[in-house]
């Protein structure tokens, strides 16, 4: 397929090196142009404007930070919208409120183009080895058109719905759900580290017997190292990530403790200056109230 990729972050870069190693026709656009330049050797093309990337493009992937890049790059001042052919799909891969996803989905329907929200599941590593758990909801018709790019990308795609939105609802919910873990499992090893038990073989024990899935391994080896650099994922975007899960339960008056908790972590991390690092930095919280 004909493919425009803007967005060539930690997760972008090794997403599109996956889809041009696979036969897409990659255009691409950075912001910061020698992040394009590098994929230019495996065989895209760079574009030196967000509305050239979306020009006569099939899909139009993008990749971004948060709900104001994403706009800014749809709709003003970027205005792909406006290059996107009918038919055309834009392919929303970033962790977006449920909001602007509905939004996007009316403009582009306006236009008489596809939306596909596909968010993902994954660091940067399962990005650049095609590892990835990739969340599809829309048109079912324009999931199928891109189910060989998912391919690429991923080692699993669901499909959630005809409802664009869902996808993204439950890419938050999944979030959320992995910064319940770190605390849970900041909080036991701020106890057993205190009590002078060796945090790796805690971590030997949860993770060889009932807490074996990733999130565990992952998390809970970087907690029983202290050690959260380099980040994978900053912890100013979980803070995102949580303030946009807020905004959804409010409006579905749902009540969820929990999140309000982690709001106050992450406002706790940030005040203690960790907005450098990984978002599991949250467990220095714990160990700093547990006086370690």
């Amino acid at each position: 397929m004909k493919v425009g990729f803007i967005g060539l972050g930690s997760m972008g870069a090794g997403m599109s090196r996956n889809l041009i190693e696979a036969g897409h026709d990659l255009i691409v656009y950075n912001r910061t142009r020698s992040r394009a330049e590098e994929m230019q050797s495996l065989g895209a093309r760079v574009a030196d404007t967000v509305s050239e990337a979306a020009v006569g493009v099939e899909a139009l992937i993008t990749m971004l930070a948060d709900d104001r890049a994403v706009q800014d790059v749809i709709f003003d001042p970027g205005r792909a919208i406006e290059s996107l052919s009918e038919r055309a799909v834009h392919i929303s891969m970033s962790t977006i409120s449920v909001d602007l996803s509905r939004r996007l989905a009316k403009a582009h329907a306006e236009k008489h183009q596809n939306y596909v929200a596909a968010p993902v599941f994954g660091r940067p590593e399962a990005a650049a080895a095609a590892r990835l758990y990739i969340l599809s909801a829309g048109p079912s018709e324009a999931i199928k058109k891109c189910r060989s790019l998912f391919a690429a990308m991923g080692q699993r795609t669901f499909m959630i719905s005809e409802d664009a939105s869902a996808a993204n609802l439950i890419k938050l919910s999944g979030n959320f759900l992995t910064t319940a873990v770190i605390e849970s499992l900041a909080e036991g090893f701020a106890l057993v580290r205190k009590a002078g038990v060796d945090p790796q073989k805690f971590l030997e024990v949860l993770t060889e017997s009932m807490f074996s899935a990733p999130v565990y391994k992952t998390y809970g080896a970087m907690i029983a190292a202290d050690k959260f650099q380099p980040a994978g994922f900053k912890l100013p975007l979980g803070f995102k990530d949580n303030r946009l899960l807020q905004a959804a339960a409010e409006e579905a008056s749902v009540p969820m403790p929990m999140v309000s908790l982690m709001h106050d972590r992450f406002v706790a991390a940030l005040a203690q200056g960790l907005g450098d690092a990984d978002w599991s930095a949250i467990a220095r919280v714990a160990y700093k109230s547990a006086g370690l």
